[in-house]
């Protein structure tokens, strides 16, 4: 049994160390190669005109890149 609650101790200061390393940086997730970005492809689907979900979610982006302190 302390084995067991030593390993998920281990884990548990594993998930809040990257928690709080995500919080600090701000940075979106992204893969080991960069994603569909490193491609020079701005979405994923081949709509000329994003539908209303992603436009907000466009919006809500810019109004974050527009307003964050560092």
């Amino acid at each position: 049994m302390t084995i067991f609650l030593l390993t998920f101790g281990l884990f548990l200061v594993v998930v809040v160390a990257m928690a709080v390393g995500y919080l600090l940086q701000r940075k979106t997730l992204a893969g080991s190669c960069g994603g569909l970005g490193e491609l020079g492809i701005d979405k994923a689907c081949d709509c000329d005109k994003p539908c209303e979900k992603r436009q907000k979610r466009l919006e809500k982006e810019k109004f974050w890149q527009d307003n964050k302190i560092i």
